[in-house]
């Protein structure tokens, strides 16, 4: 790292922080003039609404635009390098273009690393943050007053289904367990109300009724009251909007492997979540390198042009990326493929407009 490397490597990191901190802003005090009723309703203080809300809604909103913004950070401060012809004399003065991108590269893979690093777990406990107080103070909990003919699959060949069944007090009724063997209900069992019991984790079920089928072959009995100790815990029962976000990868992996033990279905959005968050970290280094390569050449139009087209080819990322996903979660696309898809399409149009470059 030379003298002109440290002095593009300070120009990118200062310009990224400075646009990141008044897009902060601006979304904070957006976020307030929405929100700022449902603050006053529940009578809210100001520390805390910045200590249990805008600590989790920060981070949730800078790692959502961190690669946009250091695709428009890149642009606009290389096309002022160009602009001032300063990098005509960089290579006027025998520096090669690839020697030129080498800072570019570093402060590339140094936001690329935070990022990622970042969304292994500082942005999901903010999210848990954030979605914790909006649930409490802003949203209504998804199914808060009860929620009616909820089943689940329990393992491979288990399915239980609550007739009804209260979070708050962890308790329900017209509960029924079956056990399947290929498309054949082999066991039933009934019973009229179910609570959770916290000190042994399990479920205590009252006037309880099984069958046992075996072809032609019934069996009926009444049990009366009776302890049932299956793999399902009343954090389970309700499923919060967007919750793979709120879960550190080793809690996302652990979940994606215990509804696979399951035989769950649909945990496609919890795949795509898991892979965004490595393509994320290396979408930030495509996007940079695209943006150095397109704004060094001086044109007419100075940095609007550059900003103009830089944000077209952003919204052109965000449009990949969301039929990708949309694909993943409500087709047959694989997750993996999904979330891949933009930083292939882009990181060919990098190599394109690197091979077109003045060297």
């Amino acid at each position: 790292m030379k003298k002109l490397d440290w002095y593009i490597l300070r120009k990118f990191i200062g310009t990224f922080v400075y646009s990141l901190g008044i897009l902060l802003v601006i979304s904070v005090v957006i976020d307030i003039t929405e929100k700022v009723d449902d603050f006053m309703k529940h009578d809210l203080s100001f520390w805390q609404v910045v200590t249990e809300y805008y600590i989790g809604f920060v981070p949730h909103i800078a790692a959502l635009l961190f690669p946009l913004f250091i695709f428009i950070s890149v642009i606009f401060f290389t096309s002022k390098l160009a602009y001032r012809s300063e990098i005509i004399a960089i290579l006027a003065s025998g520096v090669s273009f690839r020697r030129f991108m080498r800072p570019y590269w570093v402060g590339a893979i140094l936001f690329g690393s935070i990022l990622y690093l970042a969304n292994l777990w500082v942005i999901p406990r903010a999210n848990r943050i954030r979605t914790t107080f909006e649930n409490k103070y802003v949203g209504k909990p998804k199914d808060a007053d009860g929620m009616r003919d909820k089943t689940l699959r329990i393992d491979t060949v288990t399915y239980v289904t609550f007739g009804y069944y209260d979070p708050k007090f962890k308790t329900g009724s017209n509960f029924t367990l079956q056990k399947l063997k290929g498309l054949q209900v082999v066991y039933k069992l009934r019973a009229e109300s179910v609570a959770w019991d916290s000190t042994k984790k399990s479920w205590k079920l009252s006037y309880v009724s099984e069958r046992s089928i075996n072809g032609l072959n019934e069996k009926a009995a009444k049990v009366g009251d009776t302890v049932l100790k299956i793999a399902l815990s009343p954090s389970e029962m309700i499923e919060e909007k967007n919750m793979q976000e709120a879960m550190t990868t080793s809690e996302l992996n652990a979940y994606i492997a215990r509804e696979e033990l399951r035989g769950a279905e649909g945990l496609s959005t919890y795949y795509v979540e898991k892979y965004r968050r490595l393509s994320a970290g290396v979408a930030v280094i495509v996007l940079s390198l695209i943006g150095v390569i397109m704004s060094s050449r001086k044109v007419r139009g100075g940095s609007g042009l550059h900003m103009a087209i830089g944000i077209v080819i952003s919204a052109s990322y965000i449009l990949f990326l969301q039929f990708s996903t949309v694909f993943a979660t409500k087709a047959n696309l694989s997750p993996l493929l999904a979330v891949w898809i933009p930083n292939f399409v882009f990181g060919a149009l990098a190599l394109f407009l690197y091979r077109r470059a003045p060297k």
